[in-house]
């Protein structure tokens, strides 16, 4: 099941809900996600692939998507910005270590 978690770009202060473990919004609503995101490109590039392997692409990436879209978030800039309990489970879901 998926949690959320606060995310906030320390340049210009937008805030937006980040989400980690599996997707039950992507497994049913699958290359939609990406795109209500505005991730246009990822969005066409699952379309792509969920039309190529008859839907089994949309089984698979519920798994995954959030993480990536997480990671994508952070390679942006983004930083978490939540309780935290909320950030040490996420952390731990991404893979995110502590820096000492």
């Amino acid at each position: 099941m998926a949690s959320s978690v606060i995310i906030q770009h320390p340049v210009n202060g937008l805030t937006r809900k980040g989400y980690f473990g599996f997707s039950w919004t992507y497994l049913f609503f699958g290359w939609w996600v990406p795109l209500i995101r505005g991730e246009l490109g990822i969005a066409a590039l699952h379309f792509l692939f969920t039309a190529l392997t008859l839907g089994l692409w949309q089984l698979i990436v519920a798994f995954l998507y959030n993480k990536q879209y997480m990671t994508r978030m952070l390679e942006k800039g983004y930083v978490l910005k939540d309780s935290e309990s909320t950030m040490a489970r996420a952390k731990m879901a991404l893979g995110i270590a502590e820096i000492p």
